[in-house]
């Protein structure tokens, strides 16, 4: 059982881009979560009404998805391609074993429960 699970951390506004990219390819079961965080940039400047101010946490989209050893180099290419801005900002891609899966409602495992 070679398995990976890929964190993509990316902007908001380029979350249905991915998600239309990756369900092209048939990857259909992702997570997304909406998070907060900074790169180096650490944040960013604003003005509001004259007054300067930091933004410390951008929010951004976290896309988790499990997929089989073979698939992980198209996936990160799919995401990389269809989130990238070219802009500081645009996010970091995460590639982590997974051990194993289980399907709760038939139990499933391995990449038959992916």
């Amino acid at each position: 059982m070679k398995m990976k699970k890929i964190e993509a951390i990316i902007r908001s506004e380029k979350l249905d881009d991915v998600r239309r990219a990756l369900s092209d390819m048939g990857i259909n079961g992702i997570t997304v979560t909406e998070v907060k965080g900074h790169g180096k940039q650490k944040g960013i400047t604003q003005q509001w009404r004259g007054t300067e101010y930091k933004v410390d946490l951008l929010p951004k989209v976290k896309i988790e998805t499990v997929v089989k050893l073979e698939d992980v180099d198209k996936v990160v290419d799919i995401i990389v391609e269809a989130a990238k801005t070219g802009n500081i900002g645009d996010g970091k891609i995460f590639v982590i074993p997974v051990e194993d899966a289980i399907r709760v409602r038939t139990g499933e495992k391995g990449e038959d429960a992916i």
